[in-house]
């Protein structure tokens, strides 16, 4: 198992979907299976895609920064800061897990709002 290469291959999962061709980001990145924890997207290859077209038509001018990574075993983490239209702010936390052939598999994830007032000035990422 390439713990580093996994970490690319996230990224690269991820931001190829989300710049807008999921399709392609499942026939590099995933394997046979993929298991879908976020409750807003179907579970499997094609639900993902389909979220994911479905975000680019609507939203075409999101923009994402990695942030960080952090890879286990056969897992790595994500933390992503996103902007949507509207200057919509999010942080997210997606952790992927990858079979032995180095293909993702499953998809787990949090996400958060920034919001407009803080408590500090500490920022989310």
């Amino acid at each position: 198992m390439n713990i580093a290469q996994n970490k690319k291959n996230a990224i690269a999962f991820y931001k190829t979907a989300y710049e807008g061709n999921p399709t392609r980001a499942v026939q590099l990145y995933v394997g046979d299976t993929y298991t879908q924890h976020n409750p807003m997207v179907g579970d499997g290859k094609q639900p993902f895609i389909d979220y994911f077209n479905r975000m680019q038509r609507e939203f075409p001018n999101k923009s994402i920064q990695f942030v960080r990574s952090i890879a286990e075993g056969n897992l790595v983490a994500l933390h992503t800061h996103q902007i949507w239209p509207g200057n919509d702010e999010y942080i997210t936390m997606d952790f992927f897990r990858f079979n032995k052939e180095g293909k993702i598999v499953e998809h787990w994830d949090s996400i958060q709002q920034i919001p407009e007032e803080s408590m500090h000035s500490n920022t989310m990422y």
